[in-house]
């Protein structure tokens, strides 16, 4: 990848798909930054939102140095990523989503500050659920993603160390030079394709560096629904991932294998007693587990809320990640079918 010339030190890349609710905030913060503006370029790739998305995004382009609104036909994360990339010319990259909270006035300065006195090609983040402005149900939730149980133990998201790291997990800014050595993000993924690229990253030896200092928190979701397909996402990301690196982990094959026991013990049981009663203990003892957890996690964090929802949320994450593993599962395995006859 050539690198060219810019009078722009940082640019921001926002893929978005009907962020109404948020990007006037989001974007609002970035003006705020202890930052020159004309020195910040943002390119905000659009999938085709169908709210006020890009009509809201339009109408800070006089606020900044360099503010596109892009079209991004492809309308996965990966292709905006894309898109936003191939659209700037900084030396350095942030990537960002439209519904974030900057709780730092420097994040913009201290991204370049880290990549100049760190020498890394890419920046990681601590990414918490927990915004300021959220109410106790969204606490809940972000605390029970946050915990033990609802998310893989390893990750560097919601880590306070400052130091060299496997960027896998946590990676969000990047040198322009790393898209010349090991390409751009894979548009085949739909979710984790941050994960892929940050893998990448790590097997071409590229250095990078997690700081609490470039902190930026997300909004968890609002209601279980939201929840739910997030879950499916990811763990279709994770499966796409997997199978892509040859990387299977056992956390990830035991949310497949857990949805798909728990299926074939409900549907045996409709014709066997015995199959019944085991598939009652075994329910029995997996919502014992959770809602013991819950309580501890309720006591820990002195919020009655993962207690009273806990029981549906953590559910609602293992299974939601089984069931998008098992869906990635089933259309590799017809795609290789259909390859395999053709």
């Amino acid at each position: 990848m050539e690198l060219r010339e810019s009078k722009f030190e940082l640019a921001i890349v926002m893929p978005v798909l009907n962020e109404e609710k948020f990007i006037g905030q989001t974007l609002e913060q970035i003006y705020m930054q202890d930052y020159p503006m004309d020195k910040v370029e943002i390119v905000i790739a659009d999938g085709g939102s169908s709210d006020r998305t890009r009509e809201i995004a339009e109408s800070f382009k006089n606020r900044f140095g360099s503010l596109k609104v892009l079209d991004n036909p492809v309308r996965r994360p990966s292709s905006g990523r894309n898109v936003g990339i191939r659209n700037t010319t900084a030396p350095y990259i942030a990537v960002l989503d439209g519904h974030i909270y900057l709780p730092s006035k420097r994040l913009l300065r201290d991204i370049v500050d880290l990549f100049q006195a760190t020498g890394a090609k890419c920046l990681c983040r601590p990414q918490p659920l927990r915004p300021p402005d959220v109410n106790e149900f969204e606490t809940a939730i972000a605390l029970c993603r946050g915990s033990a149980l609802g998310h893989k133990p390893g990750s560097e998201i919601y880590s306070e160390f400052e130091g060299e790291v496997d960027p896998t997990s946590s990676g969000a800014m990047y040198a322009r030079s790393v898209f010349g050595e090991i390409g751009y993000f894979d548009e085949n993924f739909d979710a984790c394709e941050d994960v892929d690229f940050g893998y990448r990253i790590k097997k071409a030896g590229l250095k990078s560096f997690l700081s609490p200092r470039l902190k930026t928190f997300y909004y968890p979701r609002s209601n279980i629904g939201g929840l739910w397909r997030q879950m499916v996402r990811y763990g279709k990301g994770r499966f796409r991932f997997a199978f892509k690196h040859r990387e299977f982990s056992v956390i990830q094959w035991l949310a497949g294998a857990g949805v798909f026991v728990f299926l074939a013990l409900l549907l045996l049981s409709l014709f066997s007693s015995g199959i019944a009663s085991v598939f009652r203990t075994v329910t029995a003892l997996y919502l014992l587990m959770v809602v013991f957890y819950s309580l501890f996690l309720a006591i820990k964090e002195k919020h009655a809320g993962c207690l009273l929802y806990g029981p549906l949320f953590f559910p609602t994450i293992h299974f939601g990640l089984g069931t998008g593993f098992l869906s990635g599962l089933y259309e590799q395995a017809v795609k290789r079918k259909v390859t395999s006859t053709s």
